[in-house]
């Protein structure tokens, strides 16, 4: 099945279609203070990121009724609202910043104000449409070099911190489709000024003529007091990842029941932008 291009469906919401594959992607604005309120309740935070665009998602469906979504909502499920794991001065500065919110201070509890999340994006029809397994295949970063058409790009910010001007916490997601494969990478990127920065990563792969996904997680950090990372890497989640140090490696095989079918061999790229 040939692919087409983007259909805009509204202001903030398109589709991209391909072979037996759709890609939907919506954006809004940042989560209003009721509605960030209500969400901090819901996830006992004392309170999430200050630009949480919790109507920002890239979802990815198949014609055997599965999908993949990337949304701010389910990352934000994953993060520590127990316990606080960087005791550094920040963190009282961070609360301190935030002394006129009303919330944070009926709930005097420790959490992780960092944002960090292990979140892998949510499977929608598991087990029943698509299984999880282990596995040892990689994706094939090789494949990727090589120069294709990009017959559709997306991207999206999910939510964003400056931790009270003490750094950043950042999570994010890229798709690119090309004629014979797809590839997201979701990358949440914290930076804790003088003393750590950290990069947690997703990517999904799926090549043409396969029934299945290669899932990558990782995690890397390094310590910054005394660090050698030049200033110019320090706000480049991409420039910093060499001075990373992986801490954890996780790969995951996402296998469907289907037709084998290949991704359209005459897309037209909609864009240049690479991930």
């Amino acid at each position: 099945m040939a692919a087409r291009a983007g259909t805009p469906i509204g202001r903030n919401f398109q589709e991209f279609h391909f072979g037996p594959w759709t890609v939907s992607a919506k954006k809004g604005p940042i989560l209003k203070s009721d509605d960030a309120e209500t969400l901090s309740r819901e996830l006992e935070l004392p309170q999430i990121p200050e630009m949480t665009f919790g109507q920002n998602a890239i979802k990815i469906s198949h014609t055997n009724k599965f999908s993949i979504e990337f949304n701010a909502i389910d990352a934000l499920r994953l993060v520590d609202n127990k316990r606080d794991l960087m005791k550094v001065a920040a963190a009282k500065e961070w609360i301190e910043s935030r002394k006129d919110c009303e919330y944070i201070h009926q709930t005097v509890k420790p959490f992780d104000w960092t944002y960090s999340t292990k979140y892998k994006g949510t499977i929608i029809g598991e087990p029943e449409h698509v299984k999880v397994e282990e596995t040892e295949e990689k994706i094939n970063l090789e494949k990727l070099k090589v120069r294709e058409k990009i017959a559709f790009f997306e991207q999206a910010i999910l939510f964003e911190d400056e931790l009270a001007d003490h750094g950043c916490a950042e999570l994010s997601v890229k798709m690119r489709v090309m004629p014979s494969c797809f590839f997201v990478l979701m990358r949440f990127f914290l930076r804790v000024d003088g003393v750590l920065a950290r990069t947690h990563d997703t990517r999904l792969y799926h090549e043409g003529g396969t029934n299945y996904l290669i899932r990558e997680y990782s995690e890397k950090e390094c310590m910054l007091d005394g660090s050698n990372i030049p200033a110019s890497a320090l706000t480049d989640s991409h420039a910093i990842d060499k001075y990373l140090s992986k801490k954890t490696e996780i790969l995951h095989k996402l296998v469907f029941d289907a037709n084998v079918t290949n991704i359209s061999q005459t897309s037209s790229p909609l864009s240049t932008t690479s991930t």
